[in-house]
């Protein structure tokens, strides 16, 4: 399927939508269209909750973003603003496992120099020697023109995710 930027991220925040908390923005502020926040509280214990063994936050923020044609300039920028939001809303401290951190740049062009800057793209930082759990940051780039899809190392995952989502029709179930 041949879709345009608005389908594209109209069917990824369709998908999102049942696990994320999804804030929308308004036109003016362009190329930023939505930011996804998920969050799981997870923990274990003994017969009561006062003797709990472990717990563990784990976050994710979705940064969506729609450019006609994504530069290296462009992308640096844009990266930098979701790495300082993502960390501002992180919530670090103890029983927190991960956060990761994931800008998804929807364009009709990518210059070769911005997708080897998301190739190449690597931002980890632990927190007290992981004690209280690190953060990972996953870049993607979605060009509709050729239907391509490009990621950082640590990324691949949300590869995944935008293959199924975009390009998997609906299965029907044979019985």
């Amino acid at each position: 399927m041949q879709y345009t930027r608005e389908t594209a991220i109209s069917k990824l925040l369709d998908s999102y939508r049942a696990y994320f908390n999804i804030f929308m923005f308004e036109e003016g502020q362009k190329p930023l269209t939505a930011i996804c926040e998920f969050f799981e509280h997870s923990e274990k214990y003994v017969l009561s909750r006062k003797a709990q063994l472990w717990e563990a936050e784990c976050e994710e923020f979705i940064y969506l973003f729609d450019v006609e044609h994504l530069t290296y300039e462009i992308f640096e920028k844009w990266k930098n603003y979701a790495k300082e939001d993502g960390m501002k809303r992180a919530h670090i401290g103890p029983g927190h496992m991960y956060t990761y951190i994931t800008p998804i740049f929807i364009c009709d062009f990518c210059d070769e120099e911005a997708r080897k800057a998301i190739k190449k793209c690597r931002i980890y930082k632990s927190f007290q020697f992981s004690l209280h759990g690190w953060m990972d940051f996953h870049t993607a780039v979605f060009e509709v023109k050729n239907n391509k899809i490009d990621t950082n190392r640590s990324g691949k995952c949300v590869k995944g995710i935008l293959k199924n989502v975009l390009f998997q029709e609906k299965r029907r179930r044979v019985i």
